[in-house]
């Protein structure tokens, strides 16, 4: 064997084992950090797996629950339990998921016995060739990851959600203001409400709207703090086991999360419903904060930034007879 083949199958071997660390390293470096970790976790009742009606605060898409507790029932829409994106780009495999797989397989055979991925190909077998095998192996390895990761999720039914099918979703309230923190001059901050006819079952009114933006500031510092015990207060248990299982992880790492001079900039309710004696509300929330990570022992930043940034994400609130409203679920955006 001749040196520049040697250094071609270690070139192989090193990009085989870099494509396969990729994913990881992407899920880590591009996951936030603040509360919920860039997850959607939680639970919405009967809603889990229908996605909240957009909002003029996230006029897109949803991501699908990473951590549920509750499971598709006969109360559920089935449909929306499936995964949202399929056909040609299935996250189930699709056209492209089996014809990636092969490509995978072929591609791996190929560098293991030195041929690479196109070697039967008319000796296609360049640095292009090299690239395309990079990017399918990460295609593959990341739909993997997500399967393994949703397999894996717990199993027990969340025990304060409804069964059955809760009423019609509630149309959306937009604010005329635009909801930059101007709020109606009565403690709103963003959240805007009102000009449209609502006719839902539940009512949200101007304290249900405080509790939300209060909510958002006790969450954030509460995980800030790393206080279970108050994490308690202001989150279903559900979410407090997320939150755990997120704490933990950063002890492991021997860091710390610090959310700070969170402040809500826009807000818009996306529905509220009742189900049996529990009231849901699903608001779609905007705002500012400085995100950062750091070091437990020397208090330097391993991640993130001194600078203030902004955040988009779906929030769902539960309150139950003779208690207050509670974090039940965050979903990202798309």
């Amino acid at each position: 064997m001749t040196f520049s083949q040697r250094s071609r199958s270690l070139f192989k071997t090193l990009a085989v084992v870099l494509a396969l660390a990729l994913p990881t390293a992407l899920t880590i470096s591009s996951a936030d950090a603040r509360a919920g970790g860039g997850f959607s976790s939680g639970s919405r009742g009967s809603r889990t797996y229908t996605a909240p009606p957009s909002t003029t605060t996230a006029p897109g898409s949803t991501s699908q629950f990473n951590r549920t507790y509750t499971q598709p029932g006969p109360g559920m829409n089935s449909a929306a339990a499936a995964p949202a994106r399929g056909g040609l780009f299935g996250r189930g495999g699709g056209f492209l998921g089996g014809l990636a797989a092969g490509f995978l397989g072929a591609g791996l055979l190929g560098m293991l016995f030195g041929g690479g991925l196109f070697g039967g190909l008319g000796g296609l077998s360049s640095i292009l060739g090299l690239i395309i095998q990079i990017a399918l192996v990460v295609l593959v390895v990341r739909l993997a990851m997500s399967w393994w990761q949703r397999r894996h999720a717990p199993r027990t039914a969340y025990a304060n959600a409804e069964a059955g099918a809760g009423p019609g979703p509630q149309p959306n309230q937009r604010s005329a203001l635009g909801g930059l923190g101007g709020g109606l001059g009565s403690g709103l901050g963003g959240f805007g409400f009102g000009g449209n006819a609502n006719n839902a079952p539940l009512e949200i009114k101007p304290d249900d709207y405080e509790a939300f933006e209060r909510l958002l500031g006790d969450v954030q510092t509460a995980w800030s703090n790393e206080d279970v015990a108050k994490l308690h207060t202001v989150a279903t248990p559900e979410m407090v086991s997320y939150f755990e299982q997120d704490l933990a992880q950063n002890r492991a790492r021997n860091v710390v999360n610090k959310v700070t001079d969170v402040k809500l900039l826009q807000g818009d309710l996306a529905e509220a419903w009742r189900e049996g004696e529990t009231d849901y509300a699903t608001v779609a929330l905007r705002f500012a904060l400085i995100d950062k990570t750091v070091d437990r022992n020397t208090g330097a930043v391993v991640a993130g930034s001194e600078q203030p940034g902004e955040a988009t994400e779906v929030w769902t609130f539960a309150r139950r007879p003779g208690t207050g409203w509670e974090l039940s679920a965050i979903q990202q955006t798309n």
